[in-house]
């Protein structure tokens, strides 16, 4: 066959055609490829520091998906409620006589066995209910097992104590009383013998209890005194941030707060109290380094192993140290603690300060005028004498 011109241009024109087919094909290739990696791309670039090389990753949370607060509304903030002015009884009627009574008992040094001790010296109700010790001091200057908790708002609480073993204020109010490792009172008719040598109380029990012929007794103690904690509440501006006022609260309590819901606090810190309402165990997402076994020494029960009640957090800005132990001194290392352990959760430093801030904002108002110290009647002279511990 005889190759004319004709047949070398058309050559020459398919040759370039293929050229160009081939670039495009290419070309198409590759921007596929870009379309395909680039979101992945843009999150990397995002999510760490522009640099040459990038950093080691920082462990991860347990939940890596974004940080979302939520929104305040009325149905999230309904976890919580408004503090009543008190917590009433199921029993009996609260009268002035008896909360006036109870007290007086609050404050009697006389209810120890060294006659120097009362409920007082262990919930300062000028200083929100505490001593700020680690563990308190019983009446012979030893440590008792446990941190003292805030008797303020208790008696809103499931129980009482850490492990719940008092269900009611006014039982828990005659426990110390007979503890020897507390006020040390060797039994409940020891303490009506002091009662009853005591001339000034007989006016004031007959006064709590009109219908008792003889009211002076251990058991109405504990009533008086519940009584009388049953109106140690302290409302602060979050009860009135709740009742619809959102002024109260600041733009940076408000985000703590979202922060503090957002986390999944809310969970076990949530009702009136902010807490005191469920038993939890310690370590729920991870063991936590504790030997004491909770309510598990009230109950026996296996499920109750390291459990104890969820504290409240009212007033918790003011009532450390804290935890059973009072082990942990700041509410920022709290906060960590318990994102770890409770929430299986890392919290950056931001959220840590966050919750923190809502956390001040639970400081409410002592009764100043409530708590006030009353005069006590003077000892009989047939009043045991303190004992002496050397």
């Amino acid at each position: 066959m005889k190759r004319t011109p004709l047949f070398y241009t058309i050559l020459t024109i398919e040759l370039v055609v293929g050229m160009i087919l081939l670039y495009n094909l290419r070309y198409l290739s590759t921007a596929l490829k870009q379309r395909t990696v680039a979101p992945a791309v843009a999150i990397a670039v995002s999510a760490t520091e522009p640099t040459t090389t990038p950093p080691p990753a920082p462990p991860q949370p347990s939940n890596p998906a974004p940080f979302k607060l939520v929104e305040l509304s009325p149905a999230v903030l309904s976890v919580f409620s408004v503090l009543p002015p008190e917590a009433p009884p199921t029993d009996y009627q609260i009268s002035n006589e008896l909360v006036n009574l109870g007290r007086m008992l609050f404050y009697d040094p006389r209810l120890s066995a060294t006659q120097d001790m009362s409920c007082n010296t262990c919930h300062l109700l000028n200083a929100y209910g505490v001593d700020s010790l680690s563990v308190s001091r019983g009446h012979d200057g030893k440590p008792v097992k446990r941190n003292a908790p805030t008797i303020f708002n208790a008696a809103f609480h499931i129980g009482q104590f850490w492990d719940g073993r008092s269900p009611s204020v006014e039982e828990q109010a005659k426990m110390p009383i007979v503890a020897m490792g507390e006020m040390g009172m060797a039994t409940g008719d020891r303490v009506d013998l002091i009662l009853r040598s005591i001339p000034g109380y007989a006016e004031p029990f007959a006064a709590a209890f009109p219908n008792q012929p003889n009211p002076v007794t251990y058991q109405n103690l504990g009533i008086a005194i519940g009584a009388f904690e049953r109106r140690l509440i302290t409302p602060s501006r979050f009860d009135r941030f709740l009742a619809g006022d959102r002024n109260q609260l600041n733009a940076d309590e408000q985000r703590g707060l979202a922060t503090f819901i957002s986390l999944g606090c809310s969970t076990c810190h949530m009702g009136m109290t902010v807490g005191g309402l469920v038993y939890k165990k310690i370590g729920e997402k991870e063991p936590f380094p504790t030997e004491d076994l909770g309510r598990f020494s009230v109950t026996g029960l296996d499920e109750d192993r390291y459990v104890f009640k969820v504290p409240s957090l009212r007033n918790v800005a003011k009532t450390g140290p804290y935890m059973h132990d009072g082990k942990i001194n700041t509410l920022e290392e709290m906060v960590r603690i318990m994102a770890r352990y409770q929430l299986g959760k890392s919290v950056t430093d931001a959220q840590v300060t966050d919750v923190v801030t809502f956390l001040n904002a639970l400081t409410g108002d002592i009764p100043t005028a409530y708590i006030a110290p009353p005069p006590l009647p003077p000892s009989g002279p047939n009043t045991p004498k303190p004992k002496r511990v050397n």
